[in-house]
This record gives C-alpha cells, structure tokens and sequence, in this order.
C-alpha cells in the first residue's frame, strides 16, 4: 500500500478536521512534503513507503513516536529523545534500537531534504507491525521511520481552556508517548472550536496534569512549580530541560500537585514542549496573563542552550 501520510498514523484520520478548526501545533501538524523518509536504515522516496494493512501501528495505534526540533540540521537534545524512546520501548516489552543507527536516520533525513539551515521537525516512528491482538511484541513487519519537514515559527503566546476530559494517572499508556494519540487530537478539536489554542486535562483526582501537547508550569511568588509524573504528564524533553535551567537561574522550582485554583492564582503560567520550547500562557478560560519575566527568562536561557 503506498500512502503519503502512512508515517502519520496518529494524526491521518483528522486531516479534514484541520481544514475547518484552523491551524493546530506543530507537534501534530501534518508536514509539508519533504522528499525522503528514512526507513529501516534506509532512504527512501516518501511515496515508495510500503504499509502492511494489518500493522498494528495503523489498525490500533499500536506504536511509538518522538518529536523533536533541529536547527542548522543539528538535532536538539536527541540523546533524551532517545532515551525516552529507550524507555517506551522496554514498557512494550520492545528490543531497543541501537541509538547510533537512529541518530543516523536524523541526521540522514535532515541532510536528504536539504534542512541543514533553519529550524525543522523532526519525527521517529515506530510500528509494532503484524502480529495477534493478543501478542504486544515486534512483528517482522514492524517499521522505524524518520521524516523532517521546515519547522513553523513558535506563537508568542496560546491560550488555554479546561477541558471537559480528564486523563486517567493510572493507564497502562500514562507518560508514554504512544501513537494512541486520538484522545488529544479530539481534545484539540473541541478546543480549537471554542476558539482556544490547547486543552487543560486534569486527571483523574482534579489535579493538572498537562495539555494536548505539552507540559504545564506555574510560576507564584516567583517559585516555578509544575505537576509530577504520578499525575500521569508526559515526561516531557523540554519539561526537564526547564527545570535544570531554573537551577542554573537560581529560580526556586521543583514537582508539585497543583489544582486548578493554583493555575488561576498563579503570576505567570508557560508550557513546555521540545519543538516550541517555554510558550507564555495568555488566557486560561476567562483569565488573562501577561507574559512575566521568569517566563522570558527561561525562554532565553532555552533559546541560548
């Protein structure tokens, strides 16, 4: 089966729902159509991509994915995205890649499609191929991708809005970054149309936990706090690349159960996110925030590092 959007399972089913909500982030915008893929260790022409019909990763979302920013065809933090990838994979009972064969690919696919200047979006994905329902493992058919495309400038600032889901702490999925990704995109679809940029999800308790595509972080009193993993966030790159430049910044900051009381008492509120970095929360439902300057602090320390 040849298809374009086949290195996309996680978003291909809502292409049209873009047309009418308007522009999505860029973790989830499909990419324009660059050249080559690269695909089990080798380049290949986008279009010569073969799908079996029963991988798993396309009947059931059963597969892995990492996001992830370059600039000047040089990866950003590409040894914790795969680490983190690492980390997916041993959970599904996977065999890790070897990281120098997918550092490889990155570099292989940015080169291939001419990014080697500006900024560009990545993306590792992994299938689990043909296999049973009951059977989690890696079949033969299984694929490992790369794709790049130009990367869109970052918004200066989003809005936010609670969303009526909430996310479950306790899923076997909770901080993996799965390609079972359509609970977000229906999130962001109801977001989009009451005119805010990204869902808030508390979880299951009440307590924040994160958005569509990133994580959350409040600053009060001058301390930045944000929610830990037992909330079930996702253990995002850039989520801790901003708490070891608050350190650096002798910014006083550290994990934290927030409710939503705290985001709406809070002097300044960003999030986080390996391709956009700290973005300024402008609005959370009916409150406004102005950008603070610990905000546009880390943003610097960010852009510099």
């Amino acid at each position: 089966m040849h298809s374009f959007l086949c290195f996309e399972f996680q978003i291909s089913i809502f292409v049209l729902l873009k047309l009418e909500l308007g522009t999505w982030p860029a973790e989830l915008s499909p990419p324009s159509m660059a050249e080559w893929i690269w695909c089990n260790g080798t380049l290949i022409a986008q279009d010569e991509l073969r799908v079996s019909p029963f991988d798993r990763g396309l009947t059931v979302g059963l597969g892995l994915f990492e996001t992830l920013r370059a600039r000047d065809g040089q990866p950003a933090f590409l040894d914790r995205h795969l680490s983190r990838h690492a980390a997916g994979c041993l959970r599904l009972g996977w065999h890790e890649l070897d990281p120098g064969w997918l550092a490889k690919g990155v570099h292989e696919v940015l080169k291939a499609n001419r990014l080697t200047h500006g900024h560009a979006r990545v993306r590792l994905f992994q299938t689990a191929g043909q296999g049973t329902l009951a059977d989690l493992s890696q079949g033969d058919s299984a694929l490992t991708l790369v794709t790049a495309a130009p990367l869109p400038p970052a918004p200066e600032s989003l809005s936010l809005t609670l969303s009526s889901w909430v996310r479950n702490e306790r899923s076997p999925l909770a901080g993996l970054k799965c390609a079972s990704y359509a609970e977000n995109l229906l999130a962001l679809a109801a977001t989009n149309a009451r005119g805010f940029d990204e869902p808030l999800f508390l979880n299951s308790k009440g307590d924040v936990c994160e958005s569509a595509t990133a994580n959350v972080f409040v600053v009060k009193n001058g301390t930045l706090r944000t929610p830990s993993l037992a909330s079930g966030c996702l253990p995002g790159i850039a989520r801790d690349v901003v708490l070891a430049l608050a350190g650096e910044q002798g910014i006083p900051s550290g994990e934290a159960t927030l409710g939503i009381d705290d985001l709406f008492a809070a002097d300044e509120l960003f999030l986080t996110s390996a391709v956009r970095g700290p973005i300024a929360i402008s609005r959370l439902d009916d409150h406004h925030f102005q950008e603070g300057t610990i905000t546009r602090q880390l943003r610097r320390a960010w852009e510099a590092f």
